[in-house]
């Protein structure tokens, strides 16, 4: 039976009457209605709840507090002072719940108690989601309760833990990271305020099937070297070719023997570019395709909050910057700053009429970055057309920057802004939206920055993705990684172009760089050569918790697949996992530690991960 909170004996909000009742000895005098609050409440054994009889009488005697009738209360049914302080009963009894009231007064509200060696069992259900459940209990106030969950009662997963309403009731927690078609125990655990835990019964769950033409085609494999870090694949999957991918899924997490375990089902023609984990378990993402737009979804796939383009370019008219600007769409990155608003990723064109080398009327896109505030919409804003010179086009000036990835800089409240066409990664001005934008350096060819002699210019980076700072600090001297696509990549001092005739073919690289903002220079500490392997689009680069490097080659120039690899940080990387992707292309593929803030899953005995054969990459050169 579900432990709910019974109603009251009269509805929780109910105001009484004095005058209007007969036959009632009333010691308050004249008209007027008396409310107690707060009406309902789930309290363990020992706990105290302060009621307040709220009337608007203008002289009221003291109120004579009681428990089921009694003044004052009793152990049994718990104790309440002249001031309303309600104290349950230091030990669980028959009662389930008591009512509390005024003497001669017919309203009341009502404690429910929970007793901690005979709790109420949760109760399971499904959501929308088929890889998705509830499982709804009543726990006390104070209290919080986390899900359990695994293929049978040594689960081996866990959610968060999520707090009780404000007075205790009815939790309801979604539990997500499950395969298709498969049946679960999962059990729910309650923390109480003293920080002793009641253990619910074992419950079943089986998931639904996903359709199989909605099915990413993925293969992982383990090559036996070491172990795989801890944790679950968050993808974003993008159509390939004119084609598209049908119903394919996009945003898709898996374990690490590639099994879809969580997936948020869009529109069809619309897909996820990218998708990240919030603090509070939910997940954000920026949708293309068939729609456009930012969106905040629980792991049921419930959409919480939504940021349309024409919101954004609304709220924008009466900045000169963008009075004139072509809005492009939002693409590529969302940026979630640590006190909660968004920097959001925009792609904007604007006519050039008067610039030299370029035909008047051209339209140039270049990209606009929007500090947004939910509250109060755009607070800061910056533009390309604002801070770079139009003369640095390496890939041309039709698509100018795209930009591809902005990230913060907690130590000076800066921001880091990745722009594929330039070649380069700059810090701006931002001062956490007090900033006026400037560039404060840009890295890459032709920038700020030099390299030592034998680095320079092979080990710039080219076309690149998703920057991490891989250090405590993010000024001054620090670490930062990306993914060096290798676009056009410069391969000696002469500048001559990778796959010009007698020169060595383009590659793919992931380098591990030290930044000295003073000297402005930077020297390569770990460079992994992906050679042959040459993604001329997308990808990503992170450290792993165990000290791998996990990259996502998003697209070989020598294949349509896509492959997310583990490697070891070290003088020549060896690959410990591998996951592939056929017929989508993985924009960002990435190891994240759960699909719960705070909680950890292990690489557990449940993935059946596959040891094979798998050839290392050729050609790899050793690193710095």
């Amino acid at each position: 039976m579900s432990h709910g909170l019974k109603p009251c004996v009269f509805a929780c909000t109910l105001t009484f009457a004095v005058g209007m009742v007969s036959g009632c000895a009333n010691p308050l005098s004249g008209s007027g209605a008396i409310q107690i609050t707060p009406t309902a409440s789930l309290l363990s054994p020992g706990q105290t709840l302060q009621f307040k009889a709220i009337t608007d009488l203008p002289k009221v005697p003291p109120f004579l507090w009681q428990v089921n009738g009694i003044v004052g209360g009793s152990p049994s049914v718990g104790t309440i002072t002249a001031e309303g302080l309600y104290t349950a009963p230091s030990t669980p009894t028959v009662q389930q719940q008591v009512q509390i009231g005024v003497r001669d007064q017919l309203v009341s509200a009502t404690v429910a108690l929970f007793d901690p060696f005979h709790p109420s069992p949760g109760s399971v259900g499904a959501t929308q989601n088929p890889l998705v459940a509830t499982y709804t209990i009543s726990i006390p106030l104070g209290a919080s309760v986390r899900v359990h969950f695994g293929a049978d009662t040594s689960y081996g997963l866990s959610s968060s833990a999520v707090p009780s309403p404000a007075l205790g009731g009815a939790v309801t927690v979604l539990v997500a990271g499950m395969r298709a078609s498969t049946s679960y125990h999962m059990q729910g655990v309650i923390k109480l305020m003293d920080g002793s835990q009641v253990t619910d019964v074992d419950h079943t769950f089986t998931t639904g099937a996903i359709p199989t033409d909605s099915l990413p085609s993925i293969r992982t494999q383990v090559t036996g070297v070491g172990t795989p870090s801890s944790g679950v694949e968050l993808l974003s999957l993008v159509p390939l070719g004119s084609g598209g991918s049908g119903n394919l899924l996009s945003a898709v997490a898996t374990d690490l023997a590639g099994n879809v375990i969580w997936y948020y089902d869009l529109p069809v023609g619309a897909y996820v570019e990218p998708i990240k984990p919030l603090p509070n378990g939910h997940m954000l993402m920026v949708t293309l395709g068939s729609v456009n737009d930012i969106r905040e979804i629980d792991l049921a796939g419930k959409l919480i909050n939504q940021i349309t383009l024409s919101s954004i370019a609304e709220s924008l008219t009466h900045v000169a910057s963008f009075q004139n600007a072509v809005w492009g769409g939002l693409n590529h990155d969302v940026l979630v700053l640590p006190n909660g608003p968004l920097i959001l990723l925009a792609s904007i064109g604007e006519t050039i009429n008067d610039e030299p080398g370029i035909p008047s009327g051209t339209v140039v896109t270049g990209n606009a970055l929007i500090d947004w505030d939910p509250r109060l919409a755009a607070v800061w804003t910056w533009s390309t057309f604002d801070h770079l010179d139009l003369a640095h086009a390496p890939y041309g000036i039709s698509d100018w920057t795209h930009g591809n990835a902005v990230i913060y800089s907690p130590d000076d409240g800066n921001l880091l802004f990745s722009m594929r066409n330039q070649n380069w990664i700059v810090k701006i001005n931002y001062q956490d939206g007090t900033g006026d934008g400037s560039i404060l350096w840009r890295f890459g060819p032709g920038g700020d920055f030099s390299l030592p002699g034998q680095e320079a210019p092979v080990e710039w980076n080219y076309g690149q993705h998703y920057p991490t700072i891989q250090s405590a600090t993010s000024s001054g001297i620090f670490s930062l990684m990306f993914f060096d696509n290798g676009n056009g990549r410069l391969m000696d001092s002469s500048d001559d172009v990778c796959g010009s005739a007698g020169v060595g073919a383009c590659y793919s690289s992931v380098p591990i760089f030290e930044l000295n903002e003073y000297t402005k220079t930077g020297t390569a500490l770990w460079v992994d050569n992906l050679s042959p392997a040459y993604s001329t689009c997308c990808g990503d680069a992170l450290v792993l918790p165990n000290g791998n490097v996990e990259f996502d080659i998003a697209i070989d120039a020598s294949s349509p697949n896509s492959s997310i690899e583990e490697v070891t940080q070290t003088q020549t990387p060896e690959l410990i996992w591998k996951m592939d992707i056929q017929g989508q292309l993985a924009y960002r593929g990435f190891r994240i530690p759960s699909l719960y803030p705070g909680q950890v899953w292990p690489a557990y005995a449940e993935n059946n991960l596959r040891r094979a054969d798998i050839r290392p990459r050729i050609q790899r050169r050793p690193n710095p």
